[in-house]
């Protein structure tokens, strides 16, 4: 895709339910996540990894719909900031047009929610107007294979706000 193409890449449905009490938002799903039709699908992104060590399952063992069955038994949603957008490649720093997600029934949808943790600076972009709207935030760093300046196990000190 080109600049130049009108065309809007779209996002993947949320994974909530009215149980959640913690929701993960990335920015927007990656090449490989939006080919495979799968939350961080790319192999060497360390979400899985990181949000199973943070809740002691081994959730990158699991198939993907395990994966997201697991989430929703502990209590973690998961979704992006956006809902669609332009881009080449996988990078953040490549996104325009941006188009968030509708985050106004948030709260009927999920009624417990209580932390929302963001999994980058971009997503994190958005923290305010969640931390206005009432919920504890944590801007994560980023899980991504792209963001290598932080180990596993530095990530993984900073993913552990999610669960308090």
């Amino acid at each position: 895709m080109s600049f130049t193409d009108d065309k809007l890449l779209t996002g993947l449905a949320p994974v909530l339910d009215e149980k959640v009490r913690i929701l993960v938002l990335g920015s927007f799903p990656g090449a490989a996540s939006l080919k495979a039709g799968q939350y961080y699908a790319h192999p060497r992104n360390q979400f899985w990894r990181l949000l199973g060590a943070v809740l002691g399952e081994e959730l990158a063992a699991l198939p993907y719909e395990q994966r997201l069955q697991r989430l929703l038994a502990r209590q973690v949603g998961l979704w992006d900031v956006l809902a669609a957008c332009q881009r080449e490649g996988s990078l953040d720093t490549a996104i325009r047009r941006r188009q968030a997600n509708d985050f106004t029934l948030l709260r009927q949808r999920c009624p417990r929610l209580a932390r929302v943790g963001f999994n980058g600076q971009e997503a994190g972009r958005h923290a305010g107007l969640f931390a206005q709207a009432g919920f504890d935030t944590v801007i994560l760093p980023s899980s991504s294979p792209a963001h290598a300046a932080l180990g596993f196990e530095q990530k993984l000190a900073s993913w552990r706000a999610l669960a308090g």
